[in-house]
């Protein structure tokens, strides 16, 4: 690091009458801030590995940043979606920048299938009938964007991300034909990377790193530039998504694909050869039979189940003799050209990954499926990425910030420093600076029946009546299940005035935009909603939590989990599924207070938060607000909220 970074060099930019106060209007000073920028500093400075948590109205994207962009290091920012990479690199990085008067280079990198690929574009242009009516209809949108986008990321076309023409338009590391691309020169992946390396501060997302983390285990190469630094933001998100990726699955949609890329290349290369088409035309087919041979209902379930389904049994063993009499063809071809050269390789991985899924088990491994409306997916993920992170680190020796709010239990590190490997890495946790103890209350109802009773759910609906009716709706309730959520629908339907926003009845961005608008909606939402979401002011005036955010024990990873943890001797509730919910609780809390103004009340169902001893866990984890089981409190509370409100307006 060039300079030392003492307190006094945080205190010039962070501090008051610093320059980050002088430029931006409404700049707070916050002391945790500052000691989180000093301890990322020192990080970066001495090469060392720091997990912290800096609670809500912290600033910690400005903690880090800061020394980030004054260090003279090449760092790598990770975050968890595609929507916080753009607001770091839009918004918050250009911003403190311009304050610091740092020209440093910075760059976004996204996976490959956020940029359009011309040659797929081309493709789809030249041959419309065989597509989908809805890329179609969106086809010549996307071709007149093609002409004026620099940098090809789809997220500048206003298209919803599930928009059907995003896959025909784009590639995957299955279809991209790389060096041999006719298209190569305006290759904006290449651009993205290539500016990535030329870039001191790279934006990257979460997918990303563990991708770039799977070809250098693998010995074939790379995805990102080398840095000196990684800072991973949102870091509770990360072990999941790792043990996600460093799996293996086949979809529905795979299949489909492959289909589809097959029949166009081979109606481009090989014409003649009508075997390939007559074998290609069965994989569709087998998906819709494999689908309907797993039932109708949405789930997760473990592998003994498809093991138990011969209908299901008879369509996998089909399936991989369709893909090996594939290969033989595809192979046998003679003069194929390129793009044939790459659905061989696809079918043949395909083929091998279900031979994987369907044969010996791994007891390192667990393998599940999902059944998601018209699709499915097998999957085989491992119960430990630990060793895949430890392993990442000691072959690329350089400083690591793992940051987040949720991240701790208690004051403790441990459950999630063992999740990534980094047991004796350097620890710190600052408080939220919000005034908790006055800004919102903790409302614990009596009498409410166990959460495992038929009358739960009724309940819960009641109750929730009763709490808008003070709140004059401005509230979230986050449910743990779907089903939960379906139920407490159908309950509340016309049983208040205030508009309710139900998950599912449309895409989440929307449903929070009208939540912010509307001022006084009641929004119904499971696990997405209870993280990332960030309404400001009034809107949110109220989070009502169904009940603790216990994975589902039918859960089939977590099932793996529980039997590996009881094999090794460990205690499954208090070493993996009591750390989990509390992290998961103190998300689904952090909706409530996003601003020093705000003020609001959080409900928790679930009367084991205060009958059960591990109650006592939740309870610590969270921020110091006032505690009640008495609803007038609740109805004092915005009584109070409300007379502050009028002599403010007057």
């Amino acid at each position: 690091m060039t300079g030392s970074w003492e307190a006094a060099n945080i205190e010039q930019i962070l501090g008051a009458g610093g320059r980050l106060s002088e430029y931006l209007d409404g700049f707070s000073v916050r002391p945790q801030q500052q000691a989180m920028a000093a301890a990322v500093a020192r990080t970066l400075q001495r090469e060392g590995t720091l997990i912290c948590e800096a609670g809500t109205g912290t600033g910690k994207t400005f903690a880090y940043l800061v020394p980030a962009l004054s260090s003279g290091r090449k760092v790598i920012v990770s975050t968890g979606t595609r929507h916080l990479q753009d607001q770091l690199f839009h918004r918050d990085i250009p911003l403190i920048r311009e304050a610091m008067g740092q020209p440093v280079r910075v760059a976004l990198l996204k996976g490959r299938a956020n940029y359009l690929c011309r040659h797929r574009l081309d493709l789809a242009i030249a041959d419309p009938m065989m597509q989908h009516p809805a890329v179609r209809r969106d086809l010549p949108r996307v071709r007149d964007w093609s002409s004026v986008t620099r940098c090809g990321d789809i997220s500048e076309l206003m298209l919803p991300d599930d928009a059907p023409v995003w896959p025909i338009v784009t590639s995957t590391a299955d279809n991209c034909l790389g060096q041999e691309c006719p298209a190569l020169a305006g290759c904006h992946l290449v651009d993205a990377r290539r500016h990535a390396q030329e870039a001191e501060l790279v934006v990257i997302n979460h997918h990303l790193l563990c991708a770039d983390m799977a070809l250098r285990e693998g010995g074939f190469g790379e995805v990102l530039p080398e840095a000196d630094c990684i800072i991973v933001d949102e870091a509770h998100q990360l072990p999941d998504i790792a043990a996600n990726f460093f799996g293996l699955s086949i979809s529905s949609r795979q299949i489909i694909d492959l289909a589809r890329d097959i029949i166009n290349e081979y109606a481009r290369e090989a014409g003649d050869a009508s075997e390939v088409q007559l074998l290609t035309q069965q994989l569709p087919p087998l998906a819709r039979e494999i689908r309907d041979a797993l039932g109708g209902v949405d789930r997760r379930a473990p592998w003994r189940e498809l093991e138990a389904n011969p209908g299901v049994q008879i369509a996998l063993g089909q399936l991989a003799r369709a893909l090996l009499d594939l290969g033989d063809v595809l192979g046998a071809l003679p003069g194929r050209g390129k793009g044939l050269d790459h659905c061989l390789a696809r079918s043949r991985a395909m083929a091998t990954h279900l031979d994987l899924l369907t044969g010996a088990a791994d007891d390192a491994q667990v393998r599940w499926f999902d059944v998601r409306g018209p699709g499915f997916r097998l999957n085989q993920t491992p119960l430990d990425v630990a060793d895949i992170f430890r392993a990442y680190r000691e072959r690329h020796p350089l400083a690591w910030v793992w940051t987040s709010a949720t991240l701790a239990v208690g004051e403790s590190f441990a459950h999630f420093a063992l999740q990534i490997g980094a047991e004796n890495a350097q620890t710190a946790r600052w408080e939220s600076p919000f005034d908790y103890p006055n800004q919102a209350l903790l409302y614990v109802p009596r009498g409410m029946p166990a959460p495992a009773h038929s009358s739960y759910a009724r309940c819960v609906a009641e109750l929730s009546i009763e709490i808008l009716a003070i709140t004059g709706g401005r509230a979230f309730l986050l449910f743990t299940s779907h089903r939960a959520l379906r139920e407490s629908a159908q309950l509340l339907d016309r049983c208040f005035d205030y508009p309710m926003l139900v998950q599912g009845r449309a895409p989440r961005a929307e449903l929070i935009e009208r939540f912010r608008r509307s001022g006084n909606a009641v929004l119904l939402g499971t696990s997405s909603f209870w993280q990332g979401v960030d309404v400001r002011g009034e809107a949110l005036s109220c989070v009502i939590i169904d009940r603790l955010p216990f994975a589902s024990p039918g859960d089939p990873i977590l099932q793996a989990r529980v039997d590996s943890l009881r094999r090794r001797g460990g205690n499954p509730f208090r070493d993996h599924q009591l750390p989990q919910a509390v992290i998961a609780l103190k998300q689904g809390a952090g909706r409530l207070i996003r601003d020093a103004a705000d003020r609001g009340v959080l409900v928790i169902c679930d009367p084991r938060l205060l009958g059960r001893e591990y109650g006592r866990a939740f309870i610590e984890s969270m921020p110091p607000m006032a505690h009640t089981r008495d609803l007038e409190q609740v109805r004092n509370f915005f009584s109070v909220s409300t007379a502050k409100t009028e002599r403010a307006s007057q």
